[in-house]
């Protein structure tokens, strides 16, 4: 009997240890937890029940028969493949869109989209659509600017500018890129209420040319700045021509004056001169008249100098008088002043 009892007692701890961990069992399963970043939609049996749970905190829910699905609040990004659209000029450009989402109705967005995959597949079709036909309906230079994109008409650099580039940097934009998000995001919005998305904006994040206009357009451009350089070089080389030749005019002007200066001094020195050689003459003309043939002299005989003239000519008249003066002084002992001056 006393070993009877033991035994019941671990059997019935056994049991309130069984009845404890079934109780957690059913009370974990029967709660749960949202954070402020999510929303949930209670489903029993693949079919939603009640009403979408948005506040954070602790829940309840029947245990075992009942799953909570979760889905985000926060703001979901959308991001499409780029595609190749003509525009109505025809030009086939890539097109690379983006959008920002969010899940506006859980229980709605469940039945229609079931998960995020699902909303991106179906956002894509439909933005991927009015894309497409917003692009295909509007001129290439309507998709590229902004409504209030201006150019500097008196810039160096539009004046420069052919006759057809002014009138395409000056045409006015009546739609823009901005615009023309804007009645994208408008035409999307009215399709996402059944879906129970919100849609928040739409983007136009990238546009380019397919390879084969890139290519050609590259080209074009380089051609382009190639006749802009060529242009440059040429005004180039023309100023520098203009200030070449202004300077060699001037040089010109100031080597021009300074020879004039220079004659008028010489002039004026030749004129000074003569006077003062007129002078002299005036004064001493027989004085000046030996002076100046002993300059001949110095210039004209030296001893490699042969000159054949006759002994009367006047030529050698000092040069006769001069030997008659020093015969006369070798043979006066003291010769006088006169004599000394006369041979002088």
């Amino acid at each position: 009997m006393s070993e009877q009892i033991p035994t019941v007692k671990i059997g019935c701890l056994a049991l309130v240890m069984l009845l404890v961990a079934v109780g957690l069992v059913v009370f974990w399963s029967s709660v749960y937890t949202l954070d402020e970043t999510e929303q949930a939609v209670v489903i029993q049996f693949g079919k939603p029940v009640g009403n979408t749970v948005t506040d954070p905190g602790l829940h309840f829910k029947m245990p075992f028969v009942q799953e909570v699905r979760r889905f985000e609040k926060r703001i979901l990004a959308w991001d499409g493949d780029p595609n190749q659209i003509p525009t109505r000029g025809r030009e086939f450009i890539f097109v690379d869109s983006t959008a920002r989402w969010r899940i506006l109705d859980p229980l709605l967005f469940l039945k229609s989209v079931k998960d995020e995959n699902g909303a991106q597949s179906r956002l894509d079709d439909i933005i991927d659509s009015i894309v497409r036909d917003e692009i295909a309906s509007t001129v290439l230079i309507e998709i590229v600017r902004s409504k209030d994109w201006t150019f500097d008409e008196q810039s160096i650099e539009f004046a420069r500018l052919s006759g057809k580039e002014k009138e395409i940097l000056t045409r006015k934009i009546q739609v823009g890129r901005e615009q023309l998000e804007h009645n994208i995001l408008v035409l999307a919005q009215k399709q996402m209420p059944q879906y129970g998305i919100q849609l928040v904006d739409v983007r136009i994040q990238r546009l380019n040319y397919i390879p084969k206009v890139q290519h050609e357009v590259f080209n074009r451009m380089i051609s382009e700045r190639k006749r802009v350089a060529a242009r440059f070089r040429s005004e180039g080389e023309g100023q520098a021509a203009a200030i070449l030749g202004e300077t060699e005019r001037k040089v010109a002007e100031v080597q021009s004056a300074a020879h004039r200066d220079a004659e008028i001094i010489r002039g004026d020195a030749d004129a000074e001169a003569t006077r003062i050689y007129n002078e002299a003459y005036s004064i001493d003309a027989e004085f000046f008249a030996f002076y100046r043939t002993m300059q001949s002299y110095s210039q004209s005989i030296n001893k490699n100098t042969t000159l054949i003239i006759s002994s009367d000519s006047d030529y050698f008249r000092y040069l006769r008088r001069i030997g008659t003066d020093v015969g006369t002084l070798k043979s006066n002992s003291s010769p006088s002043i006169e004599e000394l001056d006369s041979v002088n």
